[in-house]
């Protein structure tokens, strides 16, 4: 099983990540963290990187279903979005599969919400660049 959900799209690197936020909002999604990567690694190692944007989604009815379930899962929350460039100059959006993530708590009882919300990461991803 891939600890990932991804696509990979020839448009524009600024444009994809509006239109992952705005794709993550009509699944119930909000943007709590925005990490620019390559910013970042510039600014404190002075290493220069293609593009590259972390954002950390949320889904507060299934992150309060499954937080419900396990009370330590905030470690593991929220759901990783990135949007890098490629060496290709294409654009690869890859969402953290909760399933496989979820797997690593043992808990069964998350599973069904684990599935709800890589259903919805799932639509997201397929979605763009249509």
């Amino acid at each position: 099983m891939s600890y990932y959900i991804a696509k990979t799209l020839q448009q524009d690197f600024d444009a994809t990540v509006d239109e992952v936020t705005a794709r993550l909002k009509e699944h119930g999604f909000g943007v709590l963290t925005d990490i620019d990567v390559q910013a970042t690694l510039k600014a404190k190692i002075g290493a220069d990187t293609p593009r590259y944007r972390i954002l950390g989604a949320c889904n507060p009815r299934l992150a309060h279903e499954a937080l419900q379930r396990e009370s330590r899962l905030g470690v593991l929350l929220p759901c990783n979005v990135i949007v890098r460039e490629t060496a290709e100059h294409q654009v690869e959006v890859a969402s953290v599969d909760p399933v496989a993530s979820l797997e690593r708590t043992g808990n069964e009882d998350l599973r069904a919400t684990a599935e709800k919300v890589r259903s919805e990461l799932a639509a997201v991803i397929e979605a763009l660049g249509r």
